[in-house]
């Protein structure tokens, strides 16, 4: 991270100043607020520029020509530039009273008032973005210097507003390589009781921002874990061992604007220890959609089926036969292969070297199971028989063809030249005999 920039060093788009100028010549006080200004001064680049002002949500809305009631009953307004991009615009305020997650606000508050009520010092400062000067009343900027996050005055008292401090608090930390403030850090331990309140969509937002703006996520999650986090909030994941983080963090960065394949994938090195059905259900909790809960538990439950036995076969001298691989790639899936190896990969980095196979033997691995993914029929469309074949030798549609069909790929995954229509065929009808009880149809 680089080091603090001087404030005159600082730039906000052009967008943005223009709608600072058009609210300062209508007589309103207006300043750049939060992320972005904290971003810059550290040298980082932000799309994000928020601006606080004196004007209510109303003038705002009469002074622009393209507005965006985004959040009027906490006074903000999305101003859309010409380009078409949206800044928020949100008018200086204070809380009356919150119920640890959201606020009634009031406004007629000063910029000093509204600073007083945001989360942490190094987000408390404001820049002028036409005088290019900072306002800074809380020392963010020494604490950025330091590398520190610090609550903004009581630690307690700011935690206990918005619980989903505690868990930006370590985000926040995570991303930036800081320290968290001891009074700041006893009271996000204190909040881990409470953080059930969180809705579970803001819970898994802020895993996915992790995801996607940590470098090293372990920094953060191992945070989850020993400030009971984990315990309140995804209870698979209380006890969660530092090998299973140093997982994660093998496996490539999603990044700002996220790759949802490399997202996903470090979920399920996170969760790779609590087995298929429990990471399931926890990500269920969490409101994943459908399709993820799919993706990320059956890779989960692969490696629980067969991270262990891999790794003793990688570790011998005889590597896997293509037998074994046929199996493994029929029961992961052709789409699921790559994710598998690179799951497994991750997992081995953070192995004793003696109990890791070699980055020669994994690549290699990959190789053969791609290439038998793809090659060697490993599903029912690559059998050369399908409904109509059955239907021709007299077998009637029904339950049975699941049955017959899993049956014969299994038998074509053992010995892939069993695959041929007459053999098949024949394997068919034996099994509905057997099935029947040597009775016949």
């Amino acid at each position: 991270m680089n080091a603090q920039r001087s404030a005159d060093a600082l730039r906000a788009p052009g967008a943005v100043i223009e709608i600072a100028r058009t609210l300062r010549e209508a007589g309103y006080e207006t300043w750049c607020v939060g992320g972005a200004v904290r971003d810059a001064l550290l040298g980082v680049s932000s799309l994000d520029w928020d601006l606080a002002t004196a004007a209510t949500p109303k003038v705002v809305r009469r002074l622009f020509r393209r507005t965006v009631p985004v959040g009027i009953e906490f006074g903000t307004v999305g101003v859309l530039d010409a380009a078409g991009v949206m800044h928020e615009v949100t008018t200086f305020r204070r809380d009356v009273s919150t119920d640890g997650r959201h606020a009634v606000v009031e406004f007629g508050a000063s910029l000093d008032e509204d600073l007083a009520r945001r989360d942490f010092t190094i987000n408390a400062i404001a820049f002028d973005p036409i005088a290019r000067t900072v306002h800074d009343p809380f020392g963010g900027q020494s604490d950025l210097s330091a590398r520190i996050v610090r609550a903004v005055g009581d630690a307690e008292a700011r935690l206990e507003e918005d619980r989903l401090r505690a868990l930006r608090a370590i985000r926040f930390a995570s991303r930036f390589d800081f320290e968290i403030e001891a009074a700041t850090w006893t009271a996000i331990v204190g909040s881990a009781p409470y953080l059930p309140r969180l809705s579970p969509e803001r819970v898994k937002q802020e895993i996915e921002k992790t995801m996607d703006q940590v470098r090293v996520p372990s920094r953060a999650f191992a945070r989850w874990r020993d400030a009971g986090a984990f315990a309140s909030l995804v209870p698979v994941l209380a006890e969660v061992s530092n090998a299973v983080l140093a997982a994660v963090d093998a496996l490539p960065r999603p990044g700002l604007r996220g790759r949802p394949g490399r997202r996903s994938l470090r979920i399920a090195a996170l969760l790779s220890d609590a087995g298929g059905a429990a990471a399931a259900r926890s990500l269920r909790a969490l409101r994943f959609s459908n399709a993820d809960i799919a993706w990320i538990s059956d890779l989960v439950h692969a490696w629980e089926r067969f991270g262990a036995s891999l790794t003793t076969q990688l570790l011998a001298t005889e590597p896997p036969t293509d037998a074994a691989l046929r199996l493994l790639a029929a029961a992961i899936g052709r789409l699921r292969v790559g994710p598998f190896v690179r799951l497994a990969a991750a997992r081995w980095t953070a192995l004793p070297l003696a109990e890791s196979p070699s980055p020669h033997r994994v690549r290699t691995l990959f190789r053969r199971l791609a290439r038998i993914a793809f090659h060697d029929a490993i599903d029912v469309s690559d059998l050369v028989i399908d409904g109509d074949d059955l239907s021709s030798v007299g077998i009637p549609a029904g339950p049975v063809y699941g049955r017959i069909f899993a049956a014969l790929v299994a038998a074509v995954v053992a010995d892939p030249s069993l695959n041929d229509r007459a053999i098949l065929l024949g394997m068919a009808k034996a099994f509905v005999i057997e099935e029947s009880g040597g009775r016949g149809r």
